[in-house]
């Protein structure tokens, strides 16, 4: 009977158990949350403020980028009070928390990069229909829909997960909730099947995604300009390197083993997934992206040079 103790509480491993490293990664995780909040927030800041980017590409760029700026605040802010405070536990209500909110941007991310693909499928295979088949108002529905499917798989998943008492060991050997460190101490056994039945819908979606981009590389490179191949690899390329870093950490996040003897590499494991895509996804942008490096500028000079010497360096241009 001793080894069916009811699990209120988990307690979460850190990267160090010494003082003073445990300060000094609450400082850098801290530094890499504040660059991440920042690069997602310019992101949508200069396709909000920018006429030029209101498209449907734009549209759901805005999106993904709010969708990282929710995923990396499931887990990070939690691991730097954890740390700077030296407390490791968490409540199973907060647990709970954590896995559904994790699971709901990570599902609603999915969505909407299948949805972004067929946005540069019909831009650039079918260009001559682009404007009538990718209305705003249609890609306002799409959006919807991701958001909206990402809150019942995660709803249906996580309250699955939590619906019966958990039992065994309380120590989990991540900074956060991780799910499969949690299923191995759920007495849910219908998750597995569930994950069995979402797992055909990813696959289904999944080759959607491999048809829609040989398609969309096929027609840029029957195309005669070079000129031409380049402005649409511009527009697919940083969404297929979105892609390839979530698809890889949904491959860690599986395939990944789930060891407690190797705590420093499951804490390493973890950050490809929780971390590199919500930090790395608007660095790909605004880096390839000129029309958002032009709009950010914009916001720079409006936000700190002041209106007189703005007008000052127009007469001057004249």
């Amino acid at each position: 009977m001793s080894n069916c103790t009811i699990i209120m509480e988990f307690f979460l491993m850190g990267f160090s158990s010494t003082r003073e490293l445990q300060v000094l990664h609450a400082l850098l995780f801290l530094l890499i949350y504040i660059a991440a909040l920042m690069g997602n927030l310019l992101t949508i800041a200069a396709i909000v403020t920018d006429p030029h980017l209101h498209s449907p590409m734009y549209f759901f760029l805005s999106n993904l980028s709010l969708i990282d700026l929710g995923c990396i605040s499931v887990t990070l802010p939690k691991f730097i009070v954890n740390s700077l405070t030296g407390h490791q536990s968490i409540s199973l209500h907060g647990c709970a928390a954590q896995i559904f909110f994790f699971i709901f941007f990570a599902a609603t991310e999915f969505a909407l990069l299948v949805a972004m693909s067929y946005d540069r499928f019909v831009a650039i295979c079918h260009p001559l229909h682009y404007g009538v088949t990718m209305t705003l108002l249609r890609s306002l529905w799409v959006a919807s829909g991701s958001w909206v499917s990402g809150l019942l798989y995660s709803a249906v998943h996580t309250g699955n997960m939590f619906r019966l008492p958990f039992s065994g060991s309380n120590l989990i050997h991540q900074f956060f909730c991780d799910i499969p460190h949690v299923l191995k101490v759920s007495s849910s056994d219908t998750e597995y099947i569930l994950l069995a039945m979402s797992s055909t819908l990813v696959l289904f979606c999944f080759g959607f995604l491999i048809i829609s981009y040989t398609y969309i590389f096929s027609t840029v490179f029957r195309m005669p300009s070079v000129e031409g191949r380049y402005k649409a690899l511009s527009t697919c390329l940083p969404q297929l390197i979105i892609l390839f870093l979530f698809l890889l950490a949904g491959m860690v996040t599986v395939l990944g083993p789930i060891s407690d003897t190797s705590p420093v590499q499951n804490l390493l494991i973890s950050m490809t997934y929780t971390i590199l895509p919500p930090f790395m996804n608007p660095i790909i942008y605004s880096l390839r992206n000129m029309k958002i490096m032009v709009a950010l500028g914009r916001i720079m000079k409006m936000t700190f040079i002041p209106r007189k010497q703005m007008s000052i360096f127009e007469k001057m241009k004249k």
